[in-house]
């Protein structure tokens, strides 16, 4: 999964442009810290990029830590020998020396290491640290942070904003930004304070969130009200939980919910009712999410 998002944002990056590729994966980069230290632990075994699961649901595992860890481990290696004009075409030989077979990690590295063998740097890797170690990477690339500047910017406003005064904004500021960037701006306050009820409701009424269609925005919305014990959150975010079988959208909002001790019994009843449309490896993670079992 690691080598799927690494590759994937490359294609990106020639679409759309280097900053765009970048700004993909610094988004990316909060939901691997929120795995590491707070669904997992930085020292539990799941945030291993290379985990052992043997005796173990591989459900129960399931995370975004290969995809983003994995990653990570890409593109340090690709900083580390020089670039993307000597890791590309390493890629790309990687990709038809290996097609259609199955491989594990140590082949991986001992094909790397064949193709930079004339590399000094690469004696430098600490493999057993990126490979068997838990927690955060040990490396985070230099981002460009251009594309996400704005929306930091603006978070930081509506946080610093006194509800009880005039609103600065008119709905306007936010149609410059594309739809990642809206949700880079509702992770910045995510994982701020909690907001006021007068401030979510005002944010709602210019931005119109708890209507959006693209269900990236929408979950950080609904997590955003949760967080803050935002009754109307509540109510859409069991609505939205009716259409949604994706465990990456379906589980953080069930663990928000049973956060909430005052709705946790709600959350339960909701997830007795309509566990029977999701699949059964999901329902197993959400009974451990809410307490069940």
């Amino acid at each position: 999964e690691g080598f799927t998002v690494f590759t994937e944002r490359k294609i990106k990056g020639r679409m759309e442009g280097e900053a765009v590729r970048h700004f993909t994966a610094l988004l990316r980069w909060k939901e691997l810290e929120e795995t590491v230290n707070n669904v997992f632990s930085p020292t539990h075994p799941y945030t291993k990029l290379v985990p052992d699961l043997i005796g173990v649901d591989p459900d129960d595992a399931f995370s975004r830590i290969p995809y983003e860890k994995g990653s990570t481990f890409l593109w340090y290696l690709e900083d580390l020998v020089g670039g993307a004009a000597k890791f590309e075409p390493f890629l790309k030989a990687y990709y038809t020396e290996f097609a259609y077979k199955s491989i594990d990690t140590d082949t991986f590295k001992t094909y790397f290491l064949q193709q930079f063998a004339s590399e000094s740097a690469v004696s430098s890797i600490d493999w057993d640290t990126w490979l068997h170690q838990p927690g955060m990477p040990p490396y985070k690339p230099k981002f460009d942070t251009t594309l996400a500047e704005v929306c930091w910017k603006l978070a930081q406003q509506w946080q610093a904003w006194d509800s009880s005064g005039v609103c600065p904004y008119n709905g306007e500021e936010i149609k410059t930004l594309s739809p990642t960037q809206v949700q880079e701006f509702l992770g910045t306050l995510l994982i701020g304070a909690e907001l006021a009820s007068s401030k979510l409701e005002k944010l709602d009424m210019l931005y119109g969130f708890s209507k959006s269609t693209n269900c990236e925005i929408l979950f950080l919305w609904l997590r955003l009200g949760l967080k803050s014990r935002w009754d109307p959150a509540v109510k859409s975010t069991f609505a939205f939980l009716r259409t949604m079988g994706r465990g990456k959208f379906v589980r953080p909002l069930y663990r928000d919910l049973a956060k909430w001790e005052e709705k946790k019994g709600d959350a339960v009843a909701f997830f007795m009712e309509n566990k029977n449309k999701l699949m059964a490896g999901l329902v197993d993670g959400v009974n451990k999410d809410l307490g069940i079992i």
